[in-house]
Parts: C-alpha cells; sequence; structure tokens
C-alpha cells in the first residue's frame, strides 16, 4: 500500500481555478463515495479550504490510484485533464506524509503560521471517518499530522500573533483607506472567517459594522459577542440596500456562486458613490464583472499575498523550529508505517501456533478423560497459551524492532522458511 496526495493551492492555481475545484462540506460524502469506487483507491480523504483542495489516497497501485483522482477532479470541475494537470500537484508516500505535517501546521498556509487550518485538517478527519473514507493508514497519519499541527504551536512561537486570511484582509481595508473608523463597514455572512473580521476590524478602530446573513439568529449570536460595539444585524433580503450605505464590504459565506454582481450593485449604487470589496470566500462570492463599475473595487484572496509578504519574513526562522518537530513526528509515522509490514508475518505465525496448541490440547484431554478434563480444563488452556505467548514474545519484538528495511524482510523470510508459513495465505 501507497500514500499519495493530488491537489492544487493557492501556490499552483488562482482563485478561478480553485473555485471550480472546491468541494464543499454538503458534498465531501458523495465525493468520498465517488472516489471509494475507483478499483484502485482503498482509503480516501478530502481537505477543501479557501486556499487548497487536496484528495489523499491509499492505493496499491500508485499509478492508476494518481490517475483516478485526476479523472475525478476533472469530472467535478468540468475541466479538460489536460488544462488541469498544470494546476495539480502530486506528492507520494514521504513527501505526502511530510505535506499533510505541514498543512496542519500553517507552514504551507498562505498566510504562515495561520491556525484556522488544524480545525479544517480535523473535520477532514472527522468527515473522512464518517464517510468510511479513511480506514487504518490514513486514520494513523491524520492523527499524526494533528498531534504535529498542535505541537508547533503550543512548543514554537509561529502562532503567536499570527495573521488569518480575515486579518489580512482588514490589513489590507487598512492600506486602501486612510482611517477604518469613517467607513461604514457590512459583512455577508457570519461563519468562523466573519468571526474573525470582526475581531480585527474592532481591534483597528472600525465603529460602523453591520453583519447580512441568511440566518438573522447567527448574525445576532456573533454581534453579542461585541456588547460594547454597535453592530447591527440584516437578513439577506435587506443586503443590496445595506450595500448600498456602505463603504467597505467583506463576504465570507458558503454560496456556491457569486451573491454579488455587477448588475445587482448598478441598481442600488449611487454615480459618485465609491465602495471596496474584499471577498475572502472560495468559491468566490463576488462576481469579477462588478470591477467594471467606475468606483468600485473588488478584491480576493490571491490579492492579499501583498499583506502577507509582509509578515512572511519574521516568521521564516520560527518554521525553521517548526520543521524540526515535523521531522519527529514524520519518524514516528514511519515507524508505525514500517512495522506494518510485519503484521501479516506475525499473524500468520501466531494463528499457526494457535492451531497446533489448539489440537495438541484437544489430543491431551482426551487421553485424561472426560472428568479430568472437565475439572482442570481452564488450567490446562492457561499453561499453553502462557508457553505459546512467551516463546512468540521475542521474535515479535525483535521483528518489529528492526529499523532496516532489508535486514527487517530477512527476518520475515526467515521466519516463513522456518515454520513454513503460507505467504499466499498471509496476506488473505
Amino acid at each position: 500500500m501507497n500514500i499519495a496526495v493530488v491537489g492544487l493551492s493557492h501556490k499552483t492555481a488562482p482563485v478561478e481555478i480553485r473555485e471550480k475545484l472546491s468541494i464543499p462540506e454538503p458534498q465531501t460524502e458523495s465525493a468520498i463515495a465517488h472516489l471509494s469506487s475507483y478499483p484502485h483507491i482503498d482509503e480516501v480523504a478530502i481537505l477543501s479550504t479557501c486556499n487548497r483542495l487536496e484528495i489523499y489516497i491509499v492505493t496499491s497501485e500508485t499509478e492508476q490510484g494518481i490517475r483516478e483522482v485526476t479523472q475525478f477532479l476533472s469530472e467535478h470541475s468540468k475541466l479538460p485533464v489536460q488544462s488541469l494537470r498544470q494546476h495539480l500537484f502530486m506528492l507520494l508516500h514521504d513527501d505526502a506524509v511530510m505535506h499533510l505535517m505541514r498543512v496542519s501546521a500553517g507552514l504551507d498556509s498562505l498566510v504562515l503560521g495561520e491556525g484556522q487550518i488544524l480545525a479544517q485538517v480535523k473535520n477532514t478527519h472527522k468527515l473522512g471517518q464518517q464517510y468510511n473514507g479513511i480506514k487504518t493508514i490514513l486514520n494513523r497519519l491524520f492523527k499524526q499530522a494533528l498531534t504535529a499541527g498542535k505541537r508547533v504551536r503550543t512548543e514554537t512561537s509561529i502562532g503567536t500573533g499570527a495573521v488569518s486570511i480575515s486579518s489580512a484582509a482588514v490589513e489590507l481595508a487598512q492600506i486602501k483607506v486612510a482611517n477604518l473608523a469613517a467607513c461604514r463597514v457590512t459583512i455577508l455572512g457570519a461563519g468562523k472567517m466573519s468571526r474573525l473580521l470582526v475581531q480585527h476590524l474592532v481591534s483597528k478602530g472600525a465603529v460602523q459594522i453591520s453583519i447580512v446573513n441568511r440566518s438573522q439568529a447567527r448574525a445576532q449570536e456573533l454581534a453579542k459577542l461585541y456588547p460594547e460595539q454597535a453592530i447591527y444585524t440584516h437578513t439577506l433580503s435587506e443586503m443590496v440596500s445595506v450595500i448600498a450605505e456602505s463603504d467597505l464590504v467583506f463576504t465570507s459565506t458558503s454560496a456556491t456562486e457569486p451573491i454579488l454582481d455587477r448588475a445587482k450593485l448598478e441598481t442600488v449604487l449611487e454615480s459618485n458613490r465609491s465602495l471596496m470589496l474584499f471577498d475572502i470566500s472560495v468559491p468566490r462570492n463576488v462576481h469579477s464583472d462588478v470591477n467594471e463599475l467606475a468606483n468600485v473595487h473588488a478584491f480576493n484572496v490571491d490579492d492579499l499575498k501583498a499583506v502577507v509578504a509582509q509578515n512572511y519574513e519574521s516568521r521564516r526562522k520560527m518554521a525553521q523550529e517548526a520543521e524540526k518537530l515535523l521531522d519527529e513526528e514524520v519518524e514516528a509515522f514511519d515507524i508505525w508505517w514500517r512495522s506494518l509490514e510485519t503484521v501479516s508475518t506475525i499473524s500468520c505465525l501466531r494463528n499457526k501456533v494457535e492451531t497446533i496448541r489448539e489440537q495438541e490440547l484437544e489430543k491431551a484431554l482426551s487421553r485424561l478423560g472426560s472428568e479430568f478434563a472437565e475439572k482442570h480444563q481452564e488450567v490446562i488452556e492457561a499453561l499453553t497459551r502462557g508457553i505459546v505467548n512467551k516463546i512468540l514474545h521475542d521474535p515479535m519484538v525483535q521483528l518489529r524492532a528492526q529499523q532496516d528495511v532489508e535486514a527487517r524482510r530477512h527476518c520475515m523470510q526467515t521466519l516463513q522458511t522456518l515454520f513454513n508459513l503460507d505467504a499466499d495465505q498471509q496476506f488473505s
């Protein structure tokens, strides 16, 4: 079995491509079922965020497994494989393992050290288990990656004051306008990203904030987190009229199609009204045609890179510290992975010895007579099991402890030869 990851990220694909590949959470179950139906995919997990889509698989035939994932991505995005391939990256085993560790630790994020990705990896693990995509190998890998992400955040300072996508968007807004306090700000959406938007806007001095959300109750819950701040809440039906009175609009909803476009805005915006839109959603909430309006300027997640670059240099040394921790976690996973190779031989040996024990015990009990056998069977059973366990203990420990691949395989072959183990049976 081999581990592979096929995906794309902010490093390999623009937002126009990423939004076509995005798999919203409600579609995860059907996507996992589709991928699991391919003949060469044994396990699968899907990590989909605003900056990446990554599909992790366990496969016995790496080339065919990767081809099947690529075919799925082409069908899902409705992009031909030829045009899609230039945006994809593919990593195998050790590289795939280290990649997930780095992603979980926030070292592969647009914002180096950002914290939200750890929760997204955790959710990927949960959904993968829930929808039967994740089994033994990916379960262990994702658990190790989550441990790695937590260690990096607790044992290094990379997460201290780390900016998120939301805070980078607020920083970009600060660059574009002289005074946030003088701006009327509207946020579309009331999820985690919006919560962070409110937090950073308030810390930067914004005082006129409105939240527009499908569920006004959820928007009110968010507003209640800032009792000293005058935050107004509105339903989606009021969206256009609220935007018409705004200077800055941040969008962060789970909509899969744009909810703002030129047609909607030009009917309500006064010709001399200046409006800035900061869209941190993928798929995008704001259609690119809004930039055709004279006084409207729209920014998306890819426009945040200049802001993020300013934070990168100060975090680079912290990232080097984090990489050392990740090496330890990769090694821990590799030790477990290598031990898997011995499982079938150990299992086959134990089964053979147990069969012999049961056969010889049955003969002995029949010779001792039914009365004696019934009276002492438990004691004799325990005695024979104890002898078997003690005899097998050292060979099993030594086999598992072999770090060198060739030495371990030689030990397994020796056991198979000495005990006449059926090599085909152990993998059945």
